[in-house]
């Protein structure tokens, strides 16, 4: 009785964490596809987009109450500023914690411990000058009911989540198959040394996928932040869900990380609709272990370079 009572508001609920999600997943598998190596500090990516856009709108809003057209405007510029935070750490991850190691060929455990060092030095350092306690984000916008869907309430933060997320993966997918950009990730994806004989930049490539996965990540910081707040350990538990989701979806494959994302976000959801909410975590981390067991390709099981 309790699951079809509330299927329609755990189902909703579970779309736009699954938007968050596959939006931090793409992080991890843009990266993973380039490198064959999961960056552990991508977490602290999206921690700094929830900064970066919580000082652009506590700097823009002030005390002021925005509606109609300014929300939307201060929705779109602190999305902006998140998107730019993450990108700039992103490409600081990668000039400092990855560069140097490919450069002289380092084993694969070196960039291991290389991120996860990087990880705990933003995460440290963010508790240090930011302080340790969450702060609530500047309201961009009144949260209420926009419409109902079978009775179960849409809220405005939903459709913030749902109109940002679908407009950003959509331009990456864009990206990704019909741009220079996209086919110099897809070659270096699938053949590096072949993709740098044929003349692509194999380092410049590199980064650029890092500043896109990092430009996502940190918006998702961002929108994460407007409903929760930031603190400096925001990025933990989103990032391990978001690497589940693209490991559910196949790491490696953009589609598949978005899939990932949005079937994740629901079957957590839909999982506590007649259980306890402290079982929502178990039930995502536990379908990470179900996938791993069951399919370690995931569901669509493709590597960046065959599958966009």
């Amino acid at each position: 009785m309790c699951f079809t009572q509330n299927f329609w508001s755990f189902l909703i609920g579970g779309i736009a964490n699954g938007f968050l999600y596959a939006l931090i997943a793409l992080g991890y598998t843009l990266v993973y596809g380039v490198l064959q190596l999961i960056n552990f500090a991508h977490s602290e990516v999206f921690m700094s987009g929830g900064f970066a856009g919580y000082f652009v709108l506590n700097a823009v809003i002030g005390n002021s109450h925005p509606s109609g057209v300014d929300s939307v405007l201060l929705v779109i510029l602190g999305t902006a500023a998140g998107a730019v935070g993450g990108a700039t750490i992103a490409y600081l991850l990668e000039r400092v914690a990855y560069r140097p190691l490919r450069r002289r060929k380092a084993p694969r455990l070196a960039f291991l411990i290389s991120a996860i060092g990087a990880s705990y030095f933003l995460y440290n350092l963010a508790g240090k000058e930011f302080g340790r306690n969450a702060v609530s984000m500047p309201a961009a916008y009144t949260n209420g009911t926009v419409f109902t869907v079978f009775g179960a309430q849409v809220q405005t933060y939903y459709v913030v989540i749902a109109i940002a997320a679908m407009i950003m993966l959509l331009v990456l997918d864009r990206i990704v198959a019909a741009t220079r950009l996209g086919r110099g990730i897809r070659a270096v994806a699938q053949d590096a040394e072949t993709a740098s004989l044929m003349g692509v930049n194999i380092d410049r490539v590199i980064a650029q996928t890092f500043i896109l996965g990092g430009i996502l990540g940190g918006a998702a910081g961002f929108l994460f932040g407007l409903s929760s707040g930031v603190v400096y350990t925001m990025g933990f538990t989103p990032a391990l869900k978001a690497f589940t989701a693209a490991v559910l979806g196949g790491i490696g494959n953009i589609r598949g990380a978005m899939l990932g994302g949005l079937l994740l976000g629901i079957f957590e959801n839909l999982g506590v609709t007649c259980a306890p909410t402290e079982w929502r975590d178990v039930i995502a981390f536990g379908i990470l272990v179900l996938v791993l067991i069951i399919r370690p390709t995931g569901i669509l099981g493709e590597r960046l370079g065959r599958s966009a």
